[in-house]
């Protein structure tokens, strides 16, 4: 029987349980929201910061879709692995993950200061641990779930144009961190396909987020920014829930593999 789908049924998410990572803020909180509003079956907020990520899933909650605060690293694979295991007993199993979690260009620790030549490993470890670790660690338990349950699955990873097209500045090891993220969600794609697993990254231009908002309330600094883009403002996080979204819906159960950029046309030739 034909799996296809159609636009009657766009952006439903078939009351699957979803786990977005990074989500107590920025796009991760609109994400969730669009999920939820979406058809979710239920909604696992994760965040390093438990109270933040209990703020939001109450905010779900009071909505009327299931919801739970899934603090943890995702960089600690035990850590992972028994959220996951909470999830599932809470909720059922996981049917979508969004890995949103990220740092370091998108905020949270700062970049090296000094020439790439000049770096130690430990400047890059961080970036490293919670973008291509954390993705690892989170999608290796919610495809353990997807495969058991029978019924499917959407890994949508959050990548950035560093990833595709490298950044210097201090920002070396996190270009390399979501190009590897990148390349882990086709592979991702290749061994879920047989399990009605699709796994698609979006590449997200310059957003305006907590996380970014001490660097864009400099106008000079957002001017130089915006010199790069086609449409001429800075995202929203509403521009990269929207594509996210729907990569996690049933309309989009024949796209896989792929890396879609939502960022106002900086990369267009990619």
């Amino acid at each position: 029987m034909s799996q296809a789908i159609g636009l009657d049924g766009a952006l439903d998410m078939a009351g699957r349980v979803a786990v977005v990572t990074g989500a107590g803020q920025g796009v991760g909180h609109r994400v969730v929201h669009d999920l939820a509003r979406c058809g979710a079956g239920g909604i696992a907020v994760n965040d390093i910061d438990g109270d933040r990520a209990e703020l939001v899933a109450k905010e779900i909650r009071e909505i009327g879709v299931p919801a739970v605060a899934a603090p943890a690293d995702v960089g600690d694979f035990e850590e992972v692995g028994a959220m996951f295991a909470m999830i599932e007993r809470e909720l059922g199993p996981v049917g979508i993950l969004v890995n949103n979690a990220g740092n370091q260009g998108g905020g949270g620790v700062a970049p090296p200061t000094v020439p790439f030549w000049e770096q130690e490993p430990a400047q890059w470890n961080r970036s490293l641990r919670v973008n291509l670790l954390g993705t690892l660690n989170c999608s290796r338990h919610a495809v353990e779930q997807m495969v058991r349950a029978g019924n499917g699955g959407r890994i949508v990873t959050v990548i950035s144009d560093a990833g595709r097209l490298g950044e210097g500045n201090g920002l070396e090891a996190y270009s390399g961190a979501k190009a590897g993220a990148a390349g882990l969600t086709r592979a991702l794609a290749r061994i879920g396909g047989r399990y009605l697993i699709t796994a698609n990254s979006v590449a997200l231009g310059a957003t305006r987020t907590p996380a970014t908002a001490d660097m864009l309330a400099d106008e000079r600094v957002e001017r130089r920014v915006l010199a790069n883009y086609m449409i001429r403002r800075i995202g929203d996080p509403a521009d990269g829930a929207a594509m996210i979204c729907f990569l996690a819906s049933a309309a989009a159960g024949w796209i896989t593999g792929q890396t879609i950029g939502v960022n106002g046309g900086y990369s267009v030739t990619l």
